[in-house]
């Protein structure tokens, strides 16, 4: 019996976080490293039947010149994050995947985005209609060239400003016209891309804050054609640490009066983050649950600043004030650093294996168990972490599951 084949397509392919999951997935193939950071690797999730590293076969679009090798050598050489000798064992497979890059499709793009595209046969779509189209050529063609057994797509692209949703995207019988016209745009470009996969049958993970599968349309689709979704925005550092930590105040009746978190950062993301529009989705996504978390809402402020000397080293330094038994007022401060893609990377390895999983299982729709690895998870309202990761070790005790 032929191995299993899984496709792995990355929107936002020469970015930091895509070019380290590329390079992750090839050094756990041979053996280059450890499965440090795979939430699937832990020994509680033992024999279940996630795909194996060595049966992915990578690619992608992007805006933006470049490829995977090139990628993880650049972000290297900013931040020094990789062994040299992993980089070098690794080369033969980054360069092989990058034979599989298309250029990516914009339609209607924000300035931020706009400034990015130096790719010179990036290609301008019309309308949201003719964007869907070329995207699935490129992904059904990838599917067929490689004999996939299952493909799924991966937005790990940079975050867009807010898109309000109107009557059209409320049911999927108003959006189809609407995807015709060329103004005004009917779906953001992350909700263009979920669109293309979902419609074609491959289930679309939303690595980002941007709209993505979450709009009621989409929705719809995600369960006509039985294909499961996730997101949004991946949870890897500050609001990580708010999940944990904000349940501890709320369990120790502690009453926390004010939360401020300053996030400093030098990548790509951090580059486009610096866009006023760009910025207020990150900023609500990563303000948004402690008021759920604690049953009340404190004074909270969240920034997020562009640093260029950081690059991908992310930084968070959080003030909690917050009140005792007799009126008495203490502080929790904590700093945080990380390296931006490498704690992404082996979440998108692991969010990639449990939806290949789920469709494999036969679901659809939005997977509520996967929220432990999002701040806005869809399908579920529930932002206590240990709580969202009980969600996971439920459903991958009952091997029957199916939504």
């Amino acid at each position: 019996m032929a191995p299993r084949r899984v496709g792995l397509w990355l929107i936002g392919a020469c970015g930091g976080v895509a070019s380290t999951t590329a390079l992750g997935l090839s050094a756990l193939a041979r053996g280059q490293t450890p499965p440090t950071g795979l939430v699937t690797a832990l020994p509680q999730f033992a024999g279940h039947d996630f795909d194996a590293p060595d049966a992915f076969v990578v690619g992608g679009h992007d805006i933006r010149k470049g490829n995977f090798l090139t990628a993880a050598r650049e972000l290297h050489e900013r931040s020094n994050v990789f062994d040299e000798r992993t980089l070098a064992a690794c080369a033969g497979d980054l360069e092989t995947w990058s034979a599989n890059l298309r250029p990516g499709v914009v339609y209607r793009p924000d300035a931020a985005i706009t400034a990015l595209a130096d790719r010179p046969d990036t290609r301008r779509a019309g309308s949201a209609r003719e964007a869907v189209d070329a995207i699935q050529f490129d992904l059904k063609a990838f599917k067929a060239a490689h004999r996939l057994d299952q493909l799924v797509v991966v937005n790990a692209a940079s975050t867009e400003p807010p898109f309000e949703p109107t009557d059209e995207q409320k049911s999927l019988e108003r959006l189809l016209p609407a995807l015709e016209r060329a103004a005004p745009a009917s779906l953001p470009t992350s909700g263009v891309y979920a669109f293309a996969a979902l419609d074609a049958g491959f289930p679309y993970v939303n690595m980002t804050p941007s709209r993505g599968a979450t709009l009621p349309a989409l929705e719809e689709l995600a369960r006509k054609r039985g294909v499961p979704h996730a997101g949004q925005d991946l949870k890897t550092g500050e609001t990580l640490l708010k999940s944990v930590l904000a349940p501890m105040f709320a369990r120790r009746n502690l009453r926390v009066l004010s939360w401020v978190g300053h996030n400093i950062l030098g990548n790509r993301d951090g580059l486009v983050l610096n866009d006023p529009d760009n910025k207020s989705s990150k900023v609500t996504s990563k303000d948004r649950l402690l008021a759920e978390l604690l049953g009340y809402r404190p004074q909270s402020h969240v920034s997020i600043e562009y640093i260029e000397s950081l690059d991908d080293w992310k930084t968070a330094w959080d003030h909690i004030h917050f009140e005792g038994f007799l009126g008495t007022k203490m502080m929790l401060q904590f700093t945080w650093q990380g390296c931006d893609s490498l704690l992404a990377a082996p979440l998108v390895i692991d969010l990639v294996r449990l939806t290949a999983l789920a469709q494999r299982r036969g679901e659809s729709g939005p997977m509520p168990h996967l929220a432990c690895f999002f701040k806005s998870p869809i399908g579920v309202s529930e932002h206590d972490f240990g709580r969202q990761f009980a969600l996971l070790e439920a459903y991958l005790a009952n091997p029957g599951r199916a939504s």
